[in-house]
């Protein structure tokens, strides 16, 4: 269950439990009765998955293997998924927006920051790259229904986080139209399937209720999700708190992806190193002021794609709170913390080149400008098992080291 709580009363929560069902002894045949192989569901269920897969993969003119073992599909653009929505069928994707002023990109630098494009291969114009879903990747999911989505879940208004834990930035009490971050880029270690670790920004509006609307982008570690300890460039999108709409990357009709040098969902390369070469991705989501859409871009000029403003409620105007920072699902395995790592798995004391960082973090005004935030605010839910530091300073703006081990001493 994932949530967003504004500090002091919000913050972002996920949480999804387990909980293993003990039955008395006159209702153990029963029991074992609804737990038989039953041939017939089990069939039924490879029916739904291979019905989902033909609507998520669609048809490819080129297809890439990549060395970590993914299929990268080239699609031809207008037939992405996206354009299944009702509203978006028979359209084309838009033209570049106007970027916000204060924003000067360099130019369209090497995309090579996934492993996928280290062969040499690449999507041809007029198709973008598309991560294949694999049976596989559905069995892992808790439903084949609710496969790419976050679990469903209550959004609370106090601090306890569920099972899930953060270290983040926040800025709220304003009207915003966009955020920037450079994120530096690890690969946690993430203890078992049902957990994860990520790094990202999520763009927030609506009453924290069930109209709760979110635009998130970053990279996760999700051996769930994507079967492997990779880290992997994600987005992601909800209307309505993570009930019905929205999902992962393009694994529903939502964004629409222009580009065709960049992946969402495959895995990132290089990362970080402790006492080593260090690796970021910049990231600005931002609302384009004709139309009104949220596009995405990478590094410095890269644009990714668009959330369609329609998606959207309270969004469809602007946001009313940026989160910056890392979250990790804590099952507690055994009875303990997890070890299950935020960032680097270093506290953020030990600073640059041992712990992970945010830097150069900034927002987009009414009047489309991208400017330095003024009232930066961090928080953890558990410094002794994950923590945070900001600061500011001329050449990183405003920043914050941040990440932890997990399972340690003081953090039993």
């Amino acid at each position: 269950m994932t949530s967003i709580i504004p500090i002091f009363l919000f913050f972002l929560v996920v949480s999804s439990s387990i909980c293993p069902v003990y039955s008395s002894d006159t209702s153990n045949q029963q029991n074992a009765k609804n737990q038989t192989f039953r041939p017939e569901e089990e069939l039924q269920k490879l029916k739904a998955i291979k019905s989902r897969l033909k609507k998520i993969n669609k048809p490819a003119i080129k297809t890439i293997q990549s060395p970590d073992g993914d299929i990268i599909d080239c699609v031809e653009t207008h037939l992405q998924l996206a354009f299944d929505h009702p509203k978006l069928k028979g359209q084309r994707p838009l033209d570049p927006p106007v970027r916000p002023n204060g924003h000067n990109p360099t130019g369209m630098r090497s995309v090579d920051f996934q492993l996928w494009s280290f062969s040499g291969e690449s999507c041809p114009e007029g198709t973008i790259p598309v991560r294949r879903t694999t049976e596989e990747d559905m069995l892992r999911a808790s439903s084949v229904r609710r496969f790419g989505r976050k679990p469903r879940r209550h959004v609370r208004r106090d601090t306890n986080s569920n099972g899930h834990e953060h270290a983040v930035g926040y800025v709220t009490g304003d009207q915003y139209y966009g955020a920037k971050a450079s994120i530096n880029v690890w690969a946690p270690k993430v203890a078992n399937q049902y957990e994860f670790s990520l790094s990202q920004m999520w763009v927030i509006s609506g009453s924290f209720g069930d109209d709760l609307n979110t635009i998130e982008a970053g990279w996760q570690v999700s051996p769930e999700l994507y079967g492997d300890n990779y880290p992997r460039f994600f987005t992601y999108w909800t209307t309505d708190a993570y009930q019905a709409t929205g999902c992962y990357n393009l694994l529903c009709s939502g964004f629409v992806q222009t580009n065709n040098r960049v992946a969402i969902g495959a895995a990132i390369s290089p990362t970080s190193g402790y006492n080593g070469g260090q690796f970021d991705i910049s990231l600005l989501v931002w609302k384009d002021p004709k139309h009104g859409n949220w596009w995405l871009e990478f590094g410095s000029g890269i644009l990714v794609g668009y959330w369609p403003s329609f998606l959207f409620t309270h969004l469809r105007d602007h946001a009313s709170m940026v989160q910056f920072g890392g979250e990790v699902v804590n099952s507690r395995p055994s009875g303990f913390h997890t070890s299950t790592q935020m960032g680097s798995g270093h506290f953020a004391g030990e600073g640059f080149g041992k712990a992970s960082y945010f830097r150069n973090l900034q927002v987009v005004d009414w009047d489309n400008n991208l400017i330095p935030l003024s009232n930066l605010k961090v928080l953890a839910d558990h410094p002794n098992c994950y923590d945070i530091q900001g600061g500011i300073n001329r050449v990183w703006g405003n920043y914050f080291y941040y990440g932890g081990p997990g399972r340690n001493v003081r953090c039993p």
